[in-house]
């Protein structure tokens, strides 16, 4: 019989000391994070890259607004600004005012996509022109050290317990080298894990792929 369980809300730590920065990160950790004379970015990387993570990250260091449908409060103010998933139920005409407003009182802008803006067709072709003028940074596919780095992390934000580290190789073998499949597993293997009342080994994952 499988056992009952709470989907309890554990959020991810977005601190710096939770970033690990590797070989298809280290170019666009170094950019935004210790580069202070560059002010409009524009972050693309895959889906669940870590690109909310360094934004929250850049957040903290640069003292920023979030965009989140309070345009009033971005253009009162002469604050950073971070504009997360640009073309996610994007406002081209809001988008474009507070890049104009952020040029205007020199303000820094960050801007984060999982495509870039040539897989994007703009309505608005004066806000596609203000963005080709921003820095752009990658994140690339991850390698092997930052897939294991990046399950230790999810693993911990779930508070599952690894005792076995060929876990960690025996999933990179067997799952395409993705951000967002990598996610997902780990999301099949907690809800499993919950459910039997288990710690997590082998044949358990064989379940999984």
């Amino acid at each position: 019989m499988e056992q009952s369980f709470f989907n309890y809300d554990l959020r991810p730590n977005f601190s710096i000391n939770d970033y690990f920065v590797g070989t298809s990160n280290n170019d666009a950790y170094n950019l935004l994070i210790n580069n202070k004379n560059i002010n409009n970015l524009f972050l693309i990387g895959p889906s669940k890259s870590g690109k909310t993570h360094l934004s929250f990250i850049w957040q903290k260091k640069f003292n920023a607004i979030i965009f989140d449908n309070n345009i009033k409060e971005i253009l009162q103010n002469t604050s950073n600004v971070i504009i997360d998933n640009i073309f996610d139920n994007i406002n081209e005409e809001e988008t474009f005012h507070i890049i104009n407003h952020c040029s205007s009182v020199n303000s820094k802008i960050l801007v984060t996509s999982n495509i870039g803006l040539n897989e994007y067709t703009f309505q608005l072709k004066d806000l596609s022109s203000r963005l080709k003028t921003f820095i752009n940074i990658n994140i690339d596919l991850p390698d092997d050290e930052l897939l294991i780095n990046l399950m230790t992390k999810l693993f911990h934000d779930k508070q599952i317990i690894i005792k076995n580290p060929e876990i960690f190789h025996y999933i990179i073998k067997r799952v395409h080298r993705s951000y967002d499949k990598i996610f997902h597993l780990i999301d099949k293997i907690d809800n499993l894990l919950m459910k039997k009342n288990k710690q997590l080994t082998i044949p358990i994952i064989k379940e999984l792929i």
